[in-house]
């Protein structure tokens, strides 16, 4: 059985303001989120990984990279563009409010009905988009696993990582958002026992191990 773990990237400057980043957009993780990456690296320490896959946003490098340094464990680290957050176009390093103003029936799609988004008004991605190029990341991961017993690490981004991970489920565009988004520095594991035929969820959005009070701007 191969194990993937998808992780959200540590809290950033942007996320604390409620400010769209997307694909292009980024901003620096915060002070506390280096703590955050030292609890998720205790959580994860009971396992030895086989590799770990990051977006090339330097948020989800520079979670990617600490959280190695923290487990102190040597695997290879592949920076891959699939893993990019969504390219929100228009709508990156806008705030929440003038996002909904300016482009309501946009966000309000993104947001609880990706399967009627259409991002073109912003100059944006598909979740279409999104999820082939994502899950092209996913079955080079798989089929490196030559053994099919590897646990392999993802860090990526809120709203790319679920519709990914849902997708991989066999969940409906309709209805990926049915089980929330994901927190900064949070992990869900989902497996596969078929080489990336079929995927079965094993735990959704982890935080407990972050030991905080989570926040409405903690979680896309």
């Amino acid at each position: 059985m191969t194990e993937l773990y998808f992780i959200r990237h540590g809290k950033t400057k942007w996320n604390l303001e409620g400010r769209y980043q997307g694909g292009h957009g980024d901003s620096p993780l915060l002070p506390e989120s280096y703590a955050d990456i030292e609890q998720l690296a205790k959580f994860l320490a009971a396992h030895r990984y086989q590799a770990l896959y990051t977006s090339p946003l330097p948020r989800a490098k520079m979670t990617a990279i600490f959280l190695q340094e923290q487990l102190a464990q040597t695997f290879p680290i592949y920076v891959d563009d699939g893993l990019r957050e969504f390219n929100l176009g228009k709508m990156e390093g806008m705030r929440f409010p003038d996002v909904q103003r300016l482009y309501p029936s946009q966000i309000a799609a993104f947001r609880t009905a990706p399967a009627k988004y259409d991002p073109r008004p912003i100059q944006g991605e598909t979740f279409p988009e999104v999820i082939d190029r994502m899950r092209g990341v996913v079955a080079k991961a798989v089929k490196r696993d030559r053994t099919g017993q590897a646990r392999v690490l993802f860090v990526s981004h809120g709203a790319a990582l679920t519709a990914l991970i849902q997708s991989l489920l066999g969940t409906p565009l309709a209805d990926i958002r049915k089980q929330g988004g994901l927190t900064n520095t949070s992990t869900t594991i989902i497996s596969t026992k078929d080489q990336g035929k079929t995927f079965q969820l094993v735990k959704w959005n982890e935080t407990d191990y972050l030991h905080k009070k989570l926040t409405k701007t903690d979680t896309i």
